[in-house]
């Protein structure tokens, strides 16, 4: 059973959040993650293509991208039970060593471009399960407000990759080549597994469930969605974002109609500087319950920005926009404290997995649809109708992101009428 606990009254800082030593470990774990996979899906995007004939090549370059994303949807339906069953330590160290091992038979070079994608694919599947431990051990290490910040730094640093990694990842590979590149996933990988193993303190397992992983996956889901309170927060976090990326899915298509096909990573730039101001000034700036307040018209940044995209603004006035927009996924900040006092601890690990998968999934089908829409429709009225259903989820959401502050017990309350003069 989780105990409900009120929003703390004074909010963290992050020199609080960097000064627990386990927090660290488990950071710089996740940012040695982030630039391997970064790499490596470039990596293996270029040599996909460069090893394909024409007219395959565009589309096994588009899905080696992508590989590394959508096996979250299998494994967070079929495996999330192990995020619970196996002790967190050892489900991040395992996953990071057979990442090596992938990393290093694709540098080796002796696959063909098929049997790459299909590798990636298959060993991609339990990411779901190492996300959900690495996300469930959060709220163990930071308590209080502080949770709630170490979930911003963690997004900060996602959102970090996406500014500098594409770039720097570029450039490793533009001087030693795809496959050289890969080699350094390789090095980042075993680093970080040696880093969790020998600095990060073992915790046990939280489930005790035995039996078929798959069938108490699914279980476990199904109870999870049944219950109000966590369904409804589970769609406060995946539809308005989502439908956001939807928007982002058509972004070198609108750079290419406005006359400016260079422009197209200016754009991507300005959403995840957005989300990094957002998470920041939010995270730090803003109290704990009115974070929490504020998590409605958060919220609405997320769309209302997009609907200017009708008039076909220029690059610089659409990246202004896109910076607004991104700046909105902060609201997810009010979300986290209420979201893990919903959940119940035993289930932890895979109640953080189903969130994820959920992201995933659905940013994925979404940014799959506007790329659809923008081929029937002009780029710039398919980012203003994510915007517009962007909106809508909101407001159809609003008592969930928005809750009713909670009533001071008037004075002379209950204990007063009960008793005598």
């Amino acid at each position: 059973m989780t105990t409900r606990q009120a929003a703390p009254a004074r909010a963290a800082t992050y020199r609080e959040v960097f000064a627990v030593g386990q927090f660290r470990v488990l950071f710089t774990g996740y940012t040695l993650f982030l630039c391997g996979e970064t790499v490596k899906m470039l990596a293996l995007s270029v040599t996909v293509y460069a090893g394909t004939g024409s007219p395959q090549r565009k589309i096994l370059a588009a899905l080696a991208y992508v590989a590394g994303f959508l096996p979250y949807s299998l494994g967070g339906t079929l495996l999330l039970a192990y995020a619970d069953r196996w002790p967190p330590r050892a489900v991040m160290v395992g996953y990071d060593l057979v990442r090596a091992a992938v990393a290093a038979v694709l540098a080796a070079g002796v696959l063909s471009p098929t049997a790459m994608l299909v590798l990636v694919f298959v060993t991609g599947i339990p990411s779901a399960v190492a996300s959900a431990a690495r996300s469930a051990l959060l709220p163990e290490l930071l308590d209080g407000d502080r949770y709630v910040l170490g979930r911003a730094v963690f997004s900060m640093a996602a959102g970090g990759t996406q500014v500098l990694g594409f770039a720097v990842g570029g450039m490793l590979i533009a001087a030693l080549g795809p496959y050289g590149a890969l080699w350094i996933t390789v090095a980042s990988c075993l680093l970080s597994a040696a880093l969790l193993r020998l600095r990060l303190a073992g915790r046990p397992r939280r489930g005790t469930a035995a039996g078929y992983a798959v069938r108490e996956t699914w279980r476990v889901n199904r109870d999870l969605l049944r219950r109000p309170a966590v369904r409804s927060l589970l769609l406060a976090q995946w539809l308005p974002p989502a439908l956001m990326v939807g928007a982002e899915g058509v972004l070198v298509p609108y750079a290419v109609q406005v006359g400016m096909p260079d422009s197209a990573g200016l754009l991507f730039t300005a959403v995840a500087l957005g989300m990094l101001t957002g998470d920041f000034a939010i995270g730090r700036l803003v109290t704990p319950a009115r974070r929490e307040r504020l998590a409605g018209p958060l919220a609405l940044l997320l769309g209302a920005p997009l609907l200017g995209f009708v008039l076909s603004p220029g690059p610089v006035t659409a990246a202004l926009l896109l910076a607004v927009s991104g700046f909105g996924v902060a609201y997810q900040l009010g979300l986290a404290r209420r979201f893990l006092n919903a959940v119940p601890e035993a289930n932890r690990g895979q109640a953080f997995g189903l969130a994820l998968t959920g992201t995933m999934t659905l940013q994925g089908l979404f940014a799959a649809g506007g790329g659809a829409l923008a081929e029937v429709s002009a780029p710039g009225l398919v980012v203003g109708a994510a915007g517009a259903a962007s909106l809508l989820a909101v407001l159809g959401l609003w008592r969930v992101l928005a809750p009713p502050r909670p009533r001071r017990p008037a004075e002379g309350g209950r204990r007063n009428r009960s008793s005598g003069p």
